[in-house]
């Protein structure tokens, strides 16, 4: 039995009318069950909708939850697709400005002890400079983060809703 097949009660309450304005009371617990059963590439698009919506935050400070949630491997793996998608006198600025601009410079990737020094509010402001400087970043880091859905449920219902309201779309299109 494939997985829509298993999840098609519980995803049609996300298409077009049971995706409603409040999040599901039990949404935290379907999108456990669709963070199991999915494919991460269907999890990554829920996430790049999740990202992309105006009815969640922006994409920089729903990263920055995620960062500050993350251990210091995922937040080094962050961090360093972030860093390849901003111009480096980007990079000196925001680093700089915080104080941390030894970590940039020489091309080199931030180790997991170099991650957990980037504060999320410099995570949110590089987060910002790469989508206005590449608007893909946004799905690279929604496949990163389709392989660590627990973290993802940190962005609240409304984000888990639109997930799953996007992965319900997408399956009823198939």
């Amino acid at each position: 039995m494939s997985w829509v097949n298993q999840l098609g009660g519980l995803l049609r309450q996300y298409t077009s009318g049971g995706a409603a304005a409040q999040p599901a009371p039990d949404v935290h617990a379907h999108f456990d069950q669709v963070a199991q059963a999915a494919p991460p590439n269907v999890l990554a698009e829920g996430l790049t909708a999740a990202f992309n919506s105006d009815r969640t935050p922006a994409f920089g400070q729903m990263l920055s939850t995620l960062f500050n949630n993350s251990s210091g491997e995922q937040k080094a793996g962050v961090v360093n697709q972030l860093l390849s998608s901003v111009n480096p006198s980007a990079l000196a600025q925001i680093f700089g400005g915080a104080g941390l601009a030894s970590l940039v410079g020489s091309g080199a990737k931030l180790s997991p002890d170099q991650a957990q020094k980037v504060s999320p509010q410099v995570v949110e402001q590089l987060a910002n400079h790469a989508q206005k400087a590449d608007p893909s970043i946004v799905d690279s880091v929604s496949s990163f983060y389709a392989q660590h859905s627990a973290l993802v449920k940190t962005l609240g219902g409304t984000a888990l809703t639109v997930a799953l309201a996007k992965i319900a779309e997408r399956q009823r299109q198939a």
